[in-house]
C-alpha cells in the first residue's frame, strides 16, 4: 500500500536511480507514449543542424529518408553536397528558429510574400536572403534568385503535402528580421550577402510563449494540407555561436535553450499523440554525461554523444529496432552535427564575416 504519492512510481521518476545510479551512457529519458516509424513512412526534417542526424541514422536502419528536392540529373555528388541537395527534406538550409518555419510554409502557399527578394553579395553575385548558403556560387542576378525559389517553394508544398513523419530541430531564439513586413531571416545581413542596416533590420529574442505560438501555428498550418502527419520536436544541445545581445554568450545560450525547451514542453504535453517532443538536448547535456559528450571547443558534440542520442531515439520510435547497432564512425560531429562535407551549418558564417 503506498504511503505516500512517490512510493510506487517507477524508477525513472528518481534522479538517483535514473540518472546518478546508472553509466552515463545509459541514461535513456526516452518519451514513452512515441509513435512508431515504419520502414516505409516518409520522413522529412527541418531546423538545425541536428535533424540531418536523425535523417542519417533512420538511413543506416533501413527506413525512408523523404526528399523532394533533388540535385539535376547527372550533377556530380560533390556538388550536390555543396550546393545542400539532400541536406534537408527540401532545399531551405538550415531554419534555425520557429517563425522562419510558419513563414516558410506561408510563402509557400502564397500567404506570405516578403518585400526582401536578393542580397548582393560582395563579388557581384546574388543569393537569397531566406538561404543565403544554398548556392555557393551564387546567382547571376536577382531574376535567377526568384527563379529558383519558386521551383524550391513548389518542392516545399509537396514535401508538406506527402511527408508522414516530420522532424523538426528547434536552434535558437535569436534571430533577425526585416521589420518592414516581419520577414524572419535565417542569418543577419552582410554575413552571407546584402549590406546590414540597422535602420531596416532588427535583432530579435523570441519568449517562449512566440516560440510556442509558432510551433502550435505550423502544426496546424501542416495539419491542414496533411492531416495525417506526425511530428517529432527536439531541441539542439549545441550552443550558439555568438550573440548579438549585450551580455555573455553563456548567458544568452542559457536563456535560449531554455526558452525552446519551455515552448516544446507546452507544445508536446501529450494531448496529441501524432506530436512528441524527443530529450536529444538532455541526453547531450544532462548530469550524467557532464560534458563528456563536447569537443575541446565546448560545443560540436562527439560520435559517442550522437551514438547515445540515436539509440534512444530509435528505441523510441522504432523498437524493434531498438538492438540494432548505430554506427558511431557515421556521425560527422563538426559544426552542430553539420554533414560530412559543404557548409551546411549558417550559423557558422557569423565566424566566418568577422574572422
Amino acid at each position: 500500500m503506498a504511503t505516500n504519492p512517490y512510493s510506487d512510481l517507477p524508477a525513472e521518476r528518481f534522479w538517483r536511480k535514473a540518472v546518478a545510479g546508472v553509466p552515463p551512457f545509459a541514461v535513456d529519458p526516452r518519451p514513452k507514449t512515441a509513435f512508431a516509424i515504419r520502414r516505409e513512412d516518409r520522413v522529412a526534417t527541418a531546423g538545425s543542424c541536428f535533424a540531418q542526424r536523425v535523417a542519417e541514422a533512420l538511413r543506416e536502419a533501413g527506413f525512408n529518408y523523404y526528399v523532394t528536392e533533388t540535385a539535376p540529373e547527372g550533377t556530380p555528388r560533390a556538388e550536390a553536397e555543396a550546393r545542400q541537395f539532400g541536406t534537408y527534406s527540401a532545399r531551405y538550409g538550415n531554419i534555425y528558429y520557429t517563425r522562419q518555419l510558419v513563414q516558410l510554409f506561408d510563402r509557400a502557399y502564397g500567404t506570405f510574400q516578403p518585400e526582401l527578394t536578393a542580397w548582393q553579395r560582395q563579388d557581384g553575385r546574388w543569393v537569397d536572403p531566406f538561404r543565403p548558403t544554398i548556392e555557393p556560387a551564387g546567382f547571376a542576378s536577382e531574376a535567377e534568385v526568384i527563379a529558383a525559389r519558386d521551383v524550391h517553394l513548389a518542392q516545399v508544398r509537396t514535401l508538406f503535402e506527402t511527408l508522414d513523419v516530420f522532424v523538426l530541430t528547434l536552434g535558437l531564439n535569436e534571430g533577425w528580421r526585416y521589420p518592414a513586413d516581419g520577414a524572419a531571416l535565417p542569418l543577419a545581413p552582410g554575413v552571407a550577402g546584402g549590406v546590414f542596416d540597422p535602420a531596416l533590420y532588427a535583432c530579435v529574442t523570441a519568449g517562449a510563449g512566440e516560440i510556442a505560438e509558432d510551433l502550435r501555428g505550423f502544426l496546424a498550418r501542416l495539419r491542414s494540407v496533411n492531416p495525417a502527419s506526425r511530428v517529432i520536436i527536439t531541441v539542439s544541445p549545441v550552443p550558439m555561436i555568438a550573440t548579438y545581445r549585450d551580455r555573455h554568450v553563456l548567458e544568452s545560450n542559457g536563456y535560449s535553450k531554455a526558452v525552446l525547451r519551455a515552448a516544446a514542453g507546452e507544445v508536446c504535453d501529450g494531448a496529441d499523440p501524432a506530436t512528441v517532443y524527443f530529450p536529444s538536448y538532455e541526453i547531450i547535456t544532462g548530469s550524467g554525461p557532464a560534458g563528456r559528450y563536447f569537443n575541446d571547443d565546448l560545443r560540436t558534440i562527439t560520435d559517442a554523444g550522437v551514438g547515445h542520442v540515436m539509440r534512444s531515439f530509435l528505441g523510441a520510435f522504432a523498437p524493434n529496432l531498438a538492438g540494432a547497432p548505430v554506427g558511431a564512425a557515421s556521425y560527422a560531429t563538426k559544426a552542430e552535427f553539420a554533414g560530412v562535407s559543404g557548409v551546411i551549418c549558417d550559423e557558422e558564417e557569423i565566424e566566418r564575416s568577422v574572422a
